[in-house]
């Protein structure tokens, strides 16, 4: 799997509007068509400025977490990692996105896709977690 890094731009404001009313499934009211704040995308997907990523996926190794090619992942590196996280994680120079599973003392980086086996983590490889991915941003 293949990710390009990027860093978010935190000088430009991203001001969206935010309807407070919630959006329902059935018949809509022509009386709630009101903008009543704005959002912040910035400040809302983004704790820790200095220690937070975009990551664009290639590949489909995580395509059952609903992770997919071209995706891109906004990855906190200040965020410990923990069993069962989603993981930007360094395997033997290369970077891969994975779950993290720590069992009996043993970690294995699983893949959300069946064509994909997990990896084992052995005490010699090369291996570090470089960072938590807390949102998923992706074209319906």
């Amino acid at each position: 799997m293949k990710l390009t890094f990027l860093k978010p731009d935190l000088q430009t404001p991203c001001d969206l509007p935010l309807f407070m009313s919630p959006v329902r499934a059935g018949f809509p009211s022509p009386a709630e068509d009101y903008l009543e704040q704005s959002l912040d995308l910035n400040k809302h997907l983004i704790k820790h400025p200095a220690a937070t990523f975009f990551v664009r996926v290639d590949g489909d190794s995580m395509k059952d977490a609903s992770i997919h090619k071209g995706d891109i992942l906004i990855v906190d590196r200040a965020i410990p990692p923990s069993n069962g996280k989603i993981v930007i994680a360094a395997l033997q120079g290369e970077f891969t996105v994975k779950r993290i599973q720590i069992k009996d003392g043993e970690i294995f980086l699983c893949p959300e896709n069946p064509s994909f086996k997990p990896i084992k983590i052995e005490a010699d490889s090369d291996f570090h977690v470089w960072g938590v991915v807390t949102y998923v941003i992706h074209k319906l």
